[in-house]
């Protein structure tokens, strides 16, 4: 039986700065992925801060991902496919809390960002439906 959506995948894109994990992200993401899950054991993590580059070349994942693990753009690592359930372990064997590498994303400091969330959170001003201008 044909699966039926209530909307169509081009909706889900209509947010500025949302990027929805899908299909198609897994995808791409795989072997990031696989790299990222591999950090869960205090031998890999320990191998991967030991040389970094090294470790990321035993893993299928294209240059641009490496790149973005090494300069630790959990941003454009998200943009690449990436699922932050899986780069968080990135930021972990780094040492970093949640907080830190969320904060990372926008542009902030850590202790900012947790001000701007005491604060009430970011404006929703220019990041809402693009369909709909804002």
């Amino acid at each position: 039986m044909p699966r039926t959506r209530l909307y169509s995948l081009d909706e889900l894109d209509d947010i500025p700065g949302t990027k929805v994990f899908r299909a198609r992200e897994s995808r791409q993401a795989y072997h990031l992925h696989k790299f990222c899950m591999s950090l869960m054991k205090a031998e890999n993590r320990e191998a991967f801060k030991a040389d970094e580059r090294a470790y990321l070349d035993q893993y299928a994942m294209s240059e641009e991902q490496k790149q973005a693990v090494l300069a630790r753009n959990l941003t454009k690592l998200i943009e690449l496919g990436g699922n932050m359930y899986f780069l968080v372990k990135i930021a972990s064997t780094d040492g970093w809390s949640a907080q830190k590498a969320v904060s990372s994303m926008s542009g902030m400091s850590a202790e900012e960002y947790a001000q701007m969330m005491l604060a009430g959170g970011r404006s929703p001003e220019g990041l809402r439906s693009i369909r709909n201008k804002n």
